[in-house]
């Protein structure tokens, strides 16, 4: 059995991690993990041959001089990552909530990197395997990491905390998402609140939404003292009010009686708080009010996260990288005060909802009916079941709704495209 102390000498001569044998470099090293479906050991061999250093297994019978044995592949991943992060000296921002995650990630990366040499999460890698492979991807030249942390149940952000070891945290907020997993609501903030638990025993920094009741509830129960504040109201280090959002936000903010005003290009008034959530930590890093702008104004969304899209014949919302009935609310309230001739939300399904599931498309059917919105159209077997209760267009499945939008040919029109990743509603966007 091969110790992390020996595992990790050999990272150091080959830093480049991979755990798919499709994505093989010369000289990485191969961490042949188990699935539900899959057992990646019977591949480690073949990672060899494509160029990889070493691989790690841990089944004896695929043990060899490059194919090193370990007792759980995933946990020699995990202990080497915290291996890692314990010779970094360096700023660890966590990141974690039930919405925002990736954006707020991706707003703090672009303000902090008007100063420093940063490294942040990759996509959404913000999982038990995504946050050890992001930990592994920082380099010595770092000078501020941002890690983004995920979780669909209780002990999940707990875990990412031994291994990201964060120094400084944000929460980007709380709300109706993986109810399955978490157990409802109140699992929910438990979950999320593991992060403020990390940082209370490690005497870490906590950036908080002041405005926000279930933050502060949470950070008084965690009885955090180091807090950073941010909102809408005096007394916080940055004040922020919501200047335009239609269709780009624009915000002032005021930080220590400096007044400023940003533009960014980015859709939806939810996005307000995480960008006042960047400017803060931008603020704590000692940017200046230049800097910081330049990072926000500077920063194109992508992804399909608030990402407005112009087609040949629309204008488009692309917000189906993910959904659930927070996320979906929101999104419904921003496009309903947009302006716009003609506009259309294409929803579909949300899951890991549980036995919530009925009662919370149901809210979202509601709440799209009495919208105001010009054309509902409805897609997957959760929202099916209200047919007969609102004026729209429903459809079973995806399939379906791209055969009647290449019929109708939607023109000059404003369009929200939302739903759960499964839903894969990206097949829709080549018809409208």
């Amino acid at each position: 059995m091969i110790t992390t102390e020996k595992l990790y000498s050999h990272y150091q001569e080959n830093p480049i991690i991979s755990t798919d044998t499709r994505n093989i470099s010369t000289g990485c090293i191969f961490f042949a993990l188990k699935g539900d479906n899959f057992n990646a050991n019977e591949f480690a061999q073949q990672a060899i041959e494509k160029g990889a250093s070493y691989a790690i297994v841990d089944e004896e019978k695929f043990a060899s001089d490059q194919c090193l044995l370990v007792d759980d592949v995933l946990s020699a991943l995990q202990d080497l990552a915290r291996y890692h992060r314990q010779q970094l000296n360096i700023p660890v921002i966590g990141l974690t909530g039930s919405n925002g995650k990736t954006t707020s990630k991706e707003l703090v990366n672009a303000v902090l990197s008007e100063q420093y040499k940063t490294f942040a999460t990759f996509g959404n890698l913000n999982n038990h395997i995504g946050v050890p492979l992001s930990i592994l991807s920082i380099t010595k030249d770092v000078e501020i990491a941002v890690i983004e942390m995920g979780a669909n149940h209780q002990k999940e952000i707990e875990l990412l905390c031994t291994i990201a070891q964060p120094t400084h945290g944000i929460i980007t907020n709380v709300g109706m998402a993986h109810l399955d997993g978490f157990g409802g609501f109140e699992g929910v903030k438990k979950g999320k609140a593991e992060l403020y638990a990390y940082l209370k025993a490690h005497r870490g920094y906590t950036f908080i939404n002041r405005d926000n009741a279930y933050l502060m509830e949470m950070s008084t129960k965690a009885g955090l003292d180091k807090l950073i504040y941010y909102g809408t109201e005096n007394g916080n280090t940055i004040k922020g009010s919501l200047k335009s959002s239609d269709p780009f936000i624009e915000i002032d903010w005021t930080n220590h009686d400096v007044a400023s005003t940003v533009k960014t290009n980015l859709t939806g008034s939810y996005n307000f708080e995480n960008i006042l959530a960047a400017i803060c930590i931008g603020d704590f890093f000692d940017l200046t009010p230049e800097q910081i702008n330049a990072g926000l104004s500077g920063y194109q969304p992508k992804n399909n996260r608030s990402q407005l899209t112009q087609t040949e014949s629309n204008s488009v919302i692309c917000d189906f990288y993910n959904a659930n009935p927070s996320s979906m609310s929101a999104a419904l309230n921003n496009l309903s005060v947009l302006t716009a001739d003609h506009k259309i939300a294409i929803l579909g399904d949300m899951f890991e909802l549980g036995p919530e599931s009925a009662k919370q498309h149901e809210l979202i059917v509601k709440q799209a009916s009495e919208s105001g919105i010009d054309e509902i159209i409805l897609i997957g077997k959760d929202f099916y079941a209200y047919k007969n209760e609102i004026t729209a267009t429903f459809f079973q499945t995806p399939a379906e709704a791209s055969t009647y939008l290449q019929e109708k040919q939607i023109k000059d029109s404003l369009v929200l495209l939302k739903g759960s990743r499964g839903m894969k509603l990206e097949s829709l966007l080549q018809f409208l």
